[in-house]
C-alpha cells in the first residue's frame, strides 16, 4: 500500500508560501499531498493538483466571472461550492485519506466548509487565526481539529513554522496510525440526548442498555449536539432514539442560545426509527451572563450556571406554545413513538430543591400536548421526576414495547 494522501486546501494567491511549507512538512514524514487552490485574484507560486479554474467551473462559473463579482462573500460562496464538489470527487475515488487547510477568516470559512462535507472519522485539521473564537460556525457537526495559528499566517517565521509543522504532524499521525476497525460496531445502536440537568436519567439508561448489549451514543444538547444527532440519525443504522432533552426546540422558538435549528426533533420521527420522546430540560432557556439574561428575558426566575451561562425559567405561555410545536412533530411521525412526561419535574433545576421549580408547568404542558395530539395513546404521563430511577426504568420498558430493531 502506498503512502497516505492529504488534500491541502488553500488560497494559493494569499497563502501560497505557507501552503508549500505545509506540503513540505507532510512530505518529510511520508504523506503525499494534493493541493486544491481556491484563490481568486492573485497567482499561485506553484502548480496545483486542482486549479482555481477547476474550482470555479465546478461552482458553476468561469474564473473570469468569479473575478468579476465585486462582493467577496458571493465570490467565496461559488469557490466554496466548487471546492466541496472537487474534494468530494477525490474522496469518492479513494484518492485522499485526510484533509488539511490554513487561513484567516475567509480561508477558514472555505476550508472548514469543505471538511464538513466529509464523514465523522475522516481526518480533518484546520490551522486558523479564527480558532481562538467561538468555532461552532466552522466545525458545525463534524470532528474538525482546529489549531490556533496564534499569529497571522503571513509569511514564514519562527512562530508560523512551528504551528504549520505541528499541524502537519497532527494530520500525519492520524493518517499513518489509523484506528483499527471497531469490532463492536455491529451491536444495536441507541441515541440519547441529554444535558447535565438530566444526566442522572441518561446515565441510568446508558448503564442498563449497555448491560443488555446495546451500543449507546449520548449527545450533549448545546445546539450543535442536537443538530449532530439529527444528522447522524439519517446517516447511521439507529435501532432507537431516546430524545431526553428537548430544550433546544424551546431555545429555537424563544431565542435561547442552544438553538439547534428548525428541524430539531424531526429526524427520528421522519425516518421511522422507534423513538421515546421526553420533554427534558424544557423548564429553562439558555442564555449568556446574568446581565444579558435580565435584559433579554426580564422579570423571570434566573439561575447562574457559571459566569458565561444563565438559565431562565420558561414561562407558561412558552410552555403552551412548545407543547403545540412538539405535538405537531409527533403527529407527523412515521414510526413507533411514545411520549413520556415526568409530571414531577423536567430537570434537576425543576425539582422541589431546584432553583426553577414550578409545580404547575408539567400539568399545563401535558394537557396542551394531549389536546394537540392526534393519537392520545402515544402519551404517557408518569407521577415521577425525570431523574427518578423509576422514570429511567419506564423508558427502558417503553423501548422494549416499541420493538428496537
Amino acid at each position: 500500500m502506498g503512502s497516505p494522501v492529504a488534500l491541502l486546501v488553500a488560497t494559493m494567491d494569499t497563502k501560497g508560501q505557507e501552503a508549500l511549507f505545509l506540503e513540505s512538512c507532510l512530505k518529510e514524514v511520508g504523506v503525499s499531498v494534493r493541493i486544491l487552490d481556491a484563490g481568486i485574484r492573485g497567482k499561485s507560486p506553484a502548480r496545483t493538483s486542482i486549479s482555481r479554474e477547476d474550482i470555479a467551473l465546478a461552482g458553476g462559473k468561469t474564473l473570469a466571472e468569479v473575478q468579476g463579482i465585486s462582493h467577496e462573500g458571493e465570490a467565496l460562496a461559488i469557490m466554496t461550492s466548487g471546492a466541496i464538489q472537487c474534494a468530494q470527487h477525490l474522496f469518492d475515488q479513494s484518492k485522499i485519506q485526510g484533509i488539511i487547510g490554513l487561513g484567516g477568516s475567509m480561508g477558514t470559512t472555505l476550508g472548514t466548509a469543505v471538511m464538513r462535507a466529509f464523514p465523522v472519522g475522516f481526518p480533518k485539521v484546520m490551522i486558523s487565526t479564527m480558532a481562538s473564537r467561538d468555532t461552532r460556525a466552522f466545525v458545525g457537526t463534524k470532528d474538525i481539529l482546529m489549531l490556533h495559528a496564534v499569529c497571522d499566517l503571513a509569511g514564514l517565521n519562527r512562530i508560523t513554522r512551528k504551528i504549520l509543522g505541528n499541524g502537519a504532524l497532527a494530520l500525519a499521525g492520524m493518517l499513518q496510525h489509523p484506528l483499527p476497525p471497531d469490532e463492536k460496531s455491529e451491536r444495536p445502536l441507541i441515541f440519547i440526548s441529554t444535558l447535565g440537568t438530566t444526566e442522572a436519567c441518561a446515565q441510568q439508561l446508558r448503564k442498563r442498555l449497555e448491560n443488555e448489549g446495546k451500543e449507546v451514543v449520548i449527545f450533549h444538547t448545546v445546539g450543535s449536539g442536537g443538530k449532530s444527532m439529527e444528522e447522524m440519525i439519517d446517516d447511521e443504522n439507529v435501532s432507537a432514539v431516546v430524545d431526553l432533552s428537548l430544550h433546544e426546540i424551546a431555545d429555537h422558538l424563544f431565542g435561547g442560545d442552544y438553538d439547534a435549528g428548525p428541524d430539531r426533533g424531526s429526524a427520528a420521527l421522519q425516518k421511522g426509527s422507534p423513538c421515546v420522546l421526553v420533554p427534558g430540560n424544557i423548564d429553562f432557556l439558555v442564555t449568556g451572563p446574568l446581565k444579558t439574561a435580565q435584559t433579554k428575558f426580564p422579570d423571570r426566575k434566573y439561575h447562574v450556571h457559571n459566569a458565561a451561562i444563565t438559565v431562565v425559567r420558561t414561562g407558561l405561555e412558552e410552555m403552551t406554545a412548545l407543547a403545540k410545536s412538539i405535538a405537531k412533530l409527533c403527529n407527523n411521525a412515521k414510526g413507533p413513538l411514545k411520549i413520556l412526561v415526568p409530571m414531577k419535574g423536567f430537570s434537576a433545576f425543576d425539582s422541589q430543591a431546584g432553583p426553577l421549580y414550578d409545580p404547575d408547568a408539567p400539568g399545563l404542558f401535558a394537557k396542551t400536548l394531549k389536546d394537540s395530539l392526534d393519537d392520545h395513546f402515544k402519551l404517557n404521563m408518569l407521577p415521577l421526576h425525570i431523574n427518578d430511577f423509576e422514570f429511567a426504568r419506564a423508558i427502558i420498558e417503553t423501548l422494549d414495547e416499541l420493538g428496537m430493531k
